[in-house]
């Protein structure tokens, strides 16, 4: 008597020999000339649109179209109307969207499942699997493939329409098409898959981060901490043992710990601070009201700011270079990467919620020492003017000098003109402050010609540093450590050091040095991401683009054609 146990295994193994038998004389019921024909026909006939978008978010079907045609409409996913392997394993492959923040369901999993188990049934009956059946499953898994694995390689939607001048991204030119028919040819369906995800380590972090802040949710997620007021050292209230068990969730607070204590004591004020520093607040182990709201924020929101950001990370090159500088916009921090590893590190000061730093990657190539501020025309008219009216010292103070419009201007004197005449629309002049402590330059700036005219610079006010919000610049960024960074970037060059720039700085002539070799520079906007040591840091949204984004990625479904009677 064979085991209850084994009994699923043999039946399996005879139904997958059944199969295998009629596959052997298949070509009398269904042969691959005559399938052939038929899928040109459904091509032709515009059959791809009305299969696989009705009902769907997402559909491409001139990318399959395109297949089809390169493969001069020979079936891909199927063999004298069989199935082939490859159709298990990509619906195995859209099961696991999940992992990386997507929804299998937007890949016609659930239809491919039912039209491939329709399709068995049939063919263990003995009988001819419909040529209709067989093209609606051929267009799904092909549409299924080539929607994911756009989604994969550039993400869902396109960042430069969602953000439009605050974001600027060149997606990976692919064929995908080629991609999947090599793919099918090779049976390696799940990695062609894998290489075409971000290969960042970042990536992969969060998307540790997202395993283990389900698993947070499936247990119950954290406690809400009650009340309102502030919670620091010393404190005895009903609402610290709350704040402790929150704390031990996420590991902010090392077990074992007493959870039930009343008292705010300094192990409670190391854990607050580890969760400051996670959440991109001031260190201070106190909770007042931007700590107690970042501790109420539910471990679904968490959830889905991670799946947001997992989604940012596939707008990015392939390739960011080695070493390259990153800097995160909404953390307010750069830092140096060189062999995957951050060799630099430091607080910047960012644009305003209305001069926002823009998203966007560049080549740095050279820095200049006491740079002139040639100010903006929009700075120039809507603030500059106005103080120039009102202080008649307002040039010597600031060290400014004025030239008629136009790179090669010529200076004119601030005494001839009336500036009360001047406006928006009418200001036939360029500023220029000069190299020195008033400059808002600082000493160095580093350059990376682009169309925002955005770059990294010192600055004449590092007080800035000190604050938890550091949104102050009108889009450019101003770095903690300048000396830091001219001594990375100009490293292997005959001709500087940090000795020699610094005697450079000295002398207050502006000074060029171009880089032993450019250095991949990636303005980003991460309000979400994990470090190595397994650390998750959440930030807040400081330009709203998360909302923007998850208005963005919100499914778009296509009605479903009514049946024909």
């Amino acid at each position: 008597m064979i085991p209850a146990h084994s009994r699923k295994p043999i039946r399996l193994l005879l139904l997958v020999a059944l199969i295998a038998g009629f596959a052997n004389s298949a070509q009398a019921q269904a042969p691959s000339d005559d399938v052939r024909k038929s899928l040109e026909r459904a091509v032709k006939s515009g059959a791809v649109q009305k299969t696989i978008c009705p009902g769907a978010p997402y559909c491409n079907p001139s990318s399959v179209i395109r297949f089809y045609q390169m493969r001069k409409y020979e079936p891909a996913w199927t063999r004298d109307g069989f199935p082939l392997p490859a159709a298990d394993t990509l619906a195995r492959a859209i099961k696991g969207a999940d992992a990386e923040g997507l929804q299998p369901g937007n890949y016609h999993l659930e239809r491919i499942e039912a039209t491939l188990a329709e399709i068995r049934q049939i063919l263990i009956r003995n009988e001819r699997p419909d040529a209709a059946n067989i093209i609606n499953l051929e267009f799904l898994l092909s549409d299924a493939y080539l929607t994911y694995a756009a989604h994969l390689l550039n993400g869902r939607v396109n960042p430069e329409t969602l953000h439009a001048d605050e974001w600027t991204m060149y997606p990976s030119r692919f064929n995908l098409a080629r991609h999947l028919s090599k793919a099918i040819e090779g049976g390696d369906i799940e990695v062609s898959l894998k290489g075409l995800m971000p290969a960042q380590p970042g990536y992969g972090r969060l998307k540790t981060a997202l395993v283990v802040h389900r698993a947070l949710a499936e247990s119950g997620g954290w406690p809400a901490i009650p009340g309102d007021g502030r919670l620091e050292k010393g404190t005895k209230t009903d609402r610290v043992p709350a704040l402790r068990s929150r704390l031990k969730v996420t590991g902010d607070m090392p077990a074992p710990v007493d959870s039930a204590s009343d008292l705010f004591d300094e192990a409670v004020e190391e854990a607050v601070k580890r969760f400051q520093r996670r959440h991109g607040l001031y260190d201070d182990g106190i909770v007042g009201n931007r700590t107690l709201r970042a501790l109420n924020v539910p471990v679904e929101r968490r959830i889905r700011q991670i799946e947001l950001n997992l989604e940012r990370w596939r707008w990015l090159p392939q390739n960011l270079g080695n070493p390259y500088i990153l800097v995160n916009i909404a953390g307010y921090g750069l830092e140096v990467v060189e062999n995957e590893a951050p060799v630099l590190t430091m607080k910047i000061v960012v644009g305003t919620a209305f001069q926002k730093t823009p998203v966007f990657s560049g080549k740095m190539t050279y820095i200049e020492m006491n740079p002139y501020w040639n100010v903006p025309h929009s700075i120039a008219t809507e603030e500059t003017l106005g103080k120039i009216r009102k202080n008649p010292e307002f040039f010597a103070k600031e060290n400014m000098r004025v030239f008629t419009a136009g790179p090669n201007g010529e200076e004119v004197s601030p005494a001839a003109i009336d500036w009360s005449q001047l406006s928006e629309n009418n200001f036939p002049y360029r500023l220029r402050q000069e190299p020195g402590p008033r400059n808002p330059l600082g000493r160095i700036k580093f350059m990376f010609p682009n169309k925002h005219s955005v770059y990294l610079h010192d600055t004449s006010d590092p007080q800035l540093f000190k604050k938890e919000r550091r949104g102050f610049s009108h889009g450019c960024i101003r770095i903690e450590k300048p000396m830091d960074m001219a001594e990375f970037v100009t490293r292997g060059s005959k001709d500087w050091s940090r000795e020699k720039v610094a005697a450079v700085l000295k002398t207050k002539e502006t000074t060029v040095a171009y880089l032993p070799k450019p250095i991949p520079v990636h303005i980003l906007y991460f309000t979400a991401w994990g470090n190595g040591d397994g650390t998750v840091h959440f930030l807040e949204d400081i330009y709203r683009r998360d909302e923007r984004l998850e208005k963005a990625l919100q499914p778009k479904i296509k009605p479903a054609r009514a049946a024909k009677p």
